[in-house]
């Protein structure tokens, strides 16, 4: 495993920090800076994307003044999780908030899908978020304090084909944060799965007609928008152990899940599936 270490002469270590991964780009970007920007917080940023990473440190520092500690490392890599985790005790982190965001996107027929890609998705959207939250989530539980956000997705309700293994894991992303929410609430802390719909970070496989009518009904959502809504929900809501936002997706989900066979084969016949 390659990592490269970004150290701060300097650490204010008496503020709290957020762990964000999958930080230096798309949805986890827009993480790193809601949470400095708007809650203050010191932040813990994980990628694989080494350059990318390192100018948003700077930039999170300049810009809005907090303290920040970046850790460039193959997340899907299976001892990933306890290198985040040490490198966070050896500096002295105190992590009082975990965005578990790493993930990619499959959009391919199964037996054309290298094993290795698919197992690189396994490991990002179960083996490294489980454990994680398990590492800081176990001392959140001790300290009685601390907010952890799992990114699930609102297909965690469909049976897709040509994303069968990202809806897939994103089903066990949403039971196992629901059933987390209920064990660690009572010890104060938050367990939040978020469950987007369509997000316009450009990573979605619709060309860029279909997507800018995506944008313009409202069913693509602006990532700034749903990080702003996800971080609201776990902060100010107790009670809440998931969000979908978007009133569309409320619709869209019922009907995809209501839809009979000959549609769906029909719309994998359209697309070239067979």
């Amino acid at each position: 495993m390659e990592s490269s270490f970004e150290m701060n002469q300097s650490v204010d270590t008496a503020r709290p920090w957020a762990l964000i991964t999958g930080a230096s780009g798309g949805i986890g970007r827009h993480y790193s800076i809601a949470l400095a920007r708007d809650y203050g917080y010191n932040l813990y940023l994980v990628s694989n994307q080494q350059k990318e990473l390192a100018d948003l440190a700077i930039e999170m520092r300049d810009t809005y003044h907090v303290q920040t500690e970046s850790l460039c490392l193959n997340m899907a890599a299976p001892d990933a999780a306890e290198h985040i985790y040490e490198y966070a005790q050896k500096r002295n982190l105190e992590v009082e908030v975990l965005i578990n965001n790493a993930g990619m996107l499959i959009f391919n027929p199964f037996c054309e899908t290298p094993l290795g890609k698919i197992e690189t998705l396994l490991m990002l959207h179960m083996i490294a978020l489980t454990k994680l939250t398990h590492l800081f989530g176990c001392d959140m539980r001790a300290r009685r304090k601390g907010y952890i956000l799992n990114m699930s997705s609102m297909s965690a309700w469909m049976a897709m084909p040509g994303i069968q293994c990202y809806n897939a894991t994103k089903a066990y992303v949403l039971s196992f944060s629901k059933a987390l929410h209920y064990e660690l609430r009572p010890f104060g802390v938050r367990v939040l799965a978020l469950t987007p719909g369509s997000t316009d970070t450009g990573l979605l496989p619709f060309g860029d007609r279909f997507a800018a009518i995506l944008r313009a009904v409202g069913i693509t959502m602006p990532p700034a928008r749903l990080v702003r809504r996800g971080l609201s929900v776990l902060f100010r809501s107790r009670r809440r152990k998931r969000c979908m936002p978007g009133a569309w997706n409320y619709i869209i989900v019922p009907i995809i899940n209501h839809l009979p066979d000959w549609v769906v084969m029909r719309a994998m016949k359209i697309i070239g599936y067979y």
